[in-house]
């Protein structure tokens, strides 16, 4: 574990919180109010009182529909029309496809070649166009980016943009209207570009500077981590993960990072056994189906709780667009990849 102390909030930061605020009414105008529920194998396994925020229950299964309907109703309706440009492993270029199918607009989505099956075949029932650009998700964002430029199109970043974070924000808003005057130790979510967790922080830090907010991250794949600790944004070798939703580089640059660093109060890197063994627990316990992003950190608060005995932590499960053959590896329990 990686841990880090927060102090007062940065003029950045109170900025994202500020905007999410006045985003809220719109995003929640076509976005789902997801429940929080105590996972309670969860809990038994970690000693602690597990209390999940199902997002992967939200329209598209995923949290990126929140990002992705406040940056485009950020963008006047003639460019939306002309079309809009995005780099996704999957749940964010759903988030924007299904936003535009609301609000109107053409929209281009850059995928990695490894892109998740089951993602790219929720897409094809967007009407939006998908393009393979690149090996990875961060090659991806930097050819879909340089794409949008020569275009003279918006580019909407997955992570990387004041806009989309403070969408991401209105989840933090949600989870602070539900624990109420609740007595809650951590606050757990899953991070690849770190446009969840900042958006989340900015808004729970505001009005609960209490509670400690924790990064988790696959460790076979665990950069924003690996960055902060270095204080710099930097590439290190990474492993398969089946948190594909995580995976991947940071732009260089990208505003999520001084988030991550001032926000996050302590890193923890989840090993692909944990992550699997949370995604079963999740499915033979709760019958809820989740993705591996999302069983990262239920994974990772099960971990937290167990360091906190009779405390409550609460995780984000962000997504629930998982492929078959990928759920079928995790219930067998076979060995995971990496």
């Amino acid at each position: 574990m990686i841990h880090h102390r927060t102090g007062t909030l940065s003029t950045l930061a109170l900025q994202i919180a500020d905007r999410t605020a006045t985003v809220s009414p719109f995003v929640h105008e076509h976005a789902a109010l997801t429940p929080l529920v105590e996972f309670r194998a969860a809990s038994e396994r970690a000693g602690s009182q597990v209390v999940v925020k199902c997002e992967h229950q939200q329209r598209t299964g995923s949290f990126k529909l929140r990002g992705a309907l406040a940056k485009l109703h950020s963008i006047d309706a003639d460019l939306r029309d002309l079309g809009v440009i995005t780099a996704s492993t999957g749940n964010h270029g759903l988030g924007v496809a299904h936003a535009l199918q609301a609000l109107g607009g053409r929209g281009v989505i850059c995928v990695p070649e490894h892109a998740s099956p089951a993602k790219l075949a929720a897409l094809a029932r967007y009407d939006v166009e998908i393009r393979t650009l690149g090996q990875e998700a961060g090659e991806t964002e930097g050819l879909a980016r340089a794409l949008a430029d020569e275009q003279g199109m918006p580019y909407i970043s997955p992570y990387n943009d004041v806009d989309v974070i403070a969408g991401q924000g209105t989840l933090g808003e949600e989870i602070l209207q539900q624990i109420g005057d609740r007595d809650v130790d951590a606050l757990v979510l899953s991070v690849g570009g770190g446009g969840l967790i900042s958006g989340v922080a900015a808004t729970v830090k505001a009005a609960r500077p209490d509670i400690r907010i924790i990064g988790a991250s696959p460790a076979n794949d665990a950069t924003m981590a690996a960055s902060v600790r270095a204080g710099t944004i930097i590439e290190i070798p990474t492993s398969p993960t089946i948190s594909d939703g995580t995976a991947g580089g940071i732009e260089p640059g990208a505003v999520t990072f001084p988030l991550c660093t001032e926000l996050v109060d302590e890193w923890v890197l989840v090993s692909e056994q944990d992550i699997y063994a949370a995604l079963r627990l999740t499915i033979e316990s709760e019958h809820q189906l989740v993705e591996g992003a999302a069983a990262t950190a239920i994974g990772a608060a099960v971990q937290v709780g167990r360091a906190r005995p009779g405390r409550t932590v609460v995780a984000v499960s962000c997504g629930a667009n998982i492929s078959a053959n990928t759920l079928l590896t995790a219930l067998e329990g076979s060995q995971p990849p990496g």
